[in-house]
């Protein structure tokens, strides 16, 4: 079985899937590290040299042609199934796991840690609130074509690991 967790950034997709996947025994996937692997480079500095279009691409086909060990539990970037037929190859291959969380909650989490993500870098407290705001809107179509869709907000490992057993 191989899990996809999706969702915007900061919800909590590689801790989860980190925990998910120990607790099941299986292997962890952080997409992002292998596109990084890939790309020869941080995300933020293939963002910074060749856009996002280019690391769109890159993403894109690391998602669909890394080799995922059999049973595998893996965290996508935030934006991963916005971008052409991600969501749908996702779906046909593995179960997918929408982690929801409000702008607020995502607000709080991301406030921190903007220098490490590109989209974020330079905006300040109201401006990420917005951007959070906007981004989710565009995304949510994508993001709830996923097969469960699971409040993001105390969710662990063995919850996540409940529902996607039932």
């Amino acid at each position: 079985m191989k899990v996809f967790l999706i969702g915007f950034m900061g919800c909590g997709k590689s801790t989860i899937g980190m925990r998910l996947a120990s607790k099941i025994g299986s292997s962890f996937v952080d997409l992002d590290h292998e596109v990084e692997q890939q790309a020869g480079s941080t995300i933020s500095a293939f963002f910074s040299a060749h856009g996002e279009e280019a690391f769109r691409q890159l993403e894109s086909k690391v998602l669909k042609e890394f080799p995922y060990p059999e049973h595998s539990v893996i965290a996508t970037g935030g934006g991963a199934p916005c971008y052409g037929d991600n969501m749908q190859w996702m779906n046909a291959n593995g179960t997918t796991v929408y982690i929801d969380m409000s702008p607020p909650a995502l607000a709080s989490r991301l406030e921190k840690g903007r220098e490490k993500r590109p989209l974020l870098k330079n905006l300040n407290d109201a401006e990420l609130f917005a951007f959070i705001e906007g981004k989710l809107a565009e995304r949510r179509s994508f993001y709830q074509q996923a097969q469960l869709i699971v409040d993001g907000v105390g969710l662990t490992a063995e919850r996540l690991n409940a529902l996607l057993q039932s």
